[in-house]
């Protein structure tokens, strides 16, 4: 505490999740700065002419990407500290829970654990460049593994007590995301492990590197509409099994996220258990998160149409019910027009020889399925059923649309 002064922090609501402060001696008079993570503002200043506190901009230095590849000199920028809300708009469920939450994936499911291609690995929330690719190796511990960060100014290393254990956590230094931890168990020549979840990174191949670019990230809710980046898509789309559907579009260039879940029905049956039944209402279906900016509402539907079966009705292959129906669950009256026309053109095309019934559905909500349904055939790769109906719809995918498959 600094001396002479006193504070009191009033009306500080229980919180869910971990909570950590640090306080930290300022260079001007009597003034303290008290840091909560994982909040809104980033930190509060406290002195004397604030005894309430008020949020504080605080500055870090980091270093950007050339054209190269290769760390630029050291600069001075402001960090990035958004509203939950303005955070929850830019990324997808699952990478807010990770980075915002302090959440993990599960191993061996994520989608960069495999990825080999020459480029960088940037935060997916601001896109500070954090890893080279020539910097990861195969740990065998089910998540990217690093040796050494892109530069060390760019990673924030801080102690973890969480889960009854002693752990190092690392997090972004310019928007405090939560990236993973990291071990002294790794490879020479820094003997050290960074253990990152996919879900924290964005990688960019060496042909994208500009991307990387000093940019500012201004909050969603003051952004203009001329000036601010078109905000992800959303398409939910049914075809028989959501493990299928869901694996055909994980690979695609764009599609940031693949949800399988239900939709069709009520709240209080979205789970497996009842939904199997086929008195819910609902379709076992796959809610798709994608950049307009790199793959469209109709290649989605191209793609779609062409993995599964849209003249049977509430059937696919041996998978029989109206959970298994083909459906298009639109949003709003725009997706609802590009859709039908999607249809008609489909129809007139004599690609099918029976007719098409798949259904037209408005979109009342999405129920994301139990955890154990996520990522399933990347995660059961020898199950049964994967190797006989989803590995070849993926694999139809792969030779038909090669020109849409995300580069590796």
């Amino acid at each position: 505490m600094v001396a002479g002064l006193q504070y009191t922090l009033h009306r500080i609501r229980p919180v869910s999740h971990f909570l950590r402060v640090r306080c930290l001696p300022r260079p001007r008079r009597d003034t303290l700065e008290i840091r909560l993570v994982g909040f809104g503002h980033s930190a509060i200043r406290l002195d004397s002419d604030s005894p309430l506190g008020e949020p504080l901009m605080t500055q870090v230095r980091v270093c950007f990407a050339d054209p190269q590849g290769m760390p630029t000199p050291p600069k001075t920028v402001e960090k990035i500290e958004l509203s939950d809300s303005a955070w929850r708009q830019r990324l997808t469920p699952e990478q807010f829970r990770i980075t915002r939450r302090e959440g993990t994936e599960r191993p061996f499911c994520g989608g960069l654990l495999h990825e080999k291609g020459d480029g960088i690995y940037a935060c997916v929330c601001c896109g500070l460049p954090l890893f080279a690719s020539s910097a990861k190796f195969e740990s065998g511990t089910g998540w990217p593994s690093f040796f050494q960060p892109f530069a060390s100014e760019n990673l924030r290393e801080e102690p973890d007590h969480s889960f009854g254990m002693f752990r190092i956590e690392t997090r972004c230094s310019r928007c405090d995301a939560h990236l993973g931890h990291v071990f002294d168990d790794g490879p020479a020549p820094t003997g050290r492990r960074y253990c990152m979840n996919s879900e924290a990174l964005r990688f960019v191949p060496r042909h994208r590197l500009a991307e990387l670019a000093e940019t500012d990230l201004a909050p969603v809710e003051h952004a203009s509409s001329a000036t601010s980046p078109p905000m992800l898509a959303e398409a939910v789309l049914a075809g028989g099994c959501f493990w299928c559907v869901e694996a055909v579009f994980e690979e695609l260039e764009g599609v940031i996220e693949a949800v399988s879940g239900y939709a069709g029905g009520s709240a209080e049956t979205a789970n497996y258990q009842d939904v199997c039944t086929g008195t819910t209402g609902h379709a076992e279906a796959v809610k798709i998160v994608y950049d307009p900016r790199r793959i469209s509402y109709e290649q989605l539907l191209e793609v779609h149409f062409s993995t599964h079966d849209p003249t049977t009705l509430n059937r696919q292959g041996n998978d029989r019910g109206p959970q298994y129906r083909s459906a298009i669950f639109y949003s709003d009256d725009a997706e609802r027009a590009e859709a039908e026309a999607f249809l008609e053109r489909l129809k007139n095309s004599g690609a099918f020889s029976a007719p098409i019934v798949t259904t037209l559905e408005r979109l009342e909500a999405f129920y994301p399925a139990e955890r154990e349904h996520q990522n399933y055939v990347a995660c059961n790769p020898m199950q049964p059923y994967v190797r006989a109906v989803a590995a070849p719809k993926v694999q139809k995918v792969r030779s038909k649309f090669a020109n849409l498959i995300r580069a590796h």
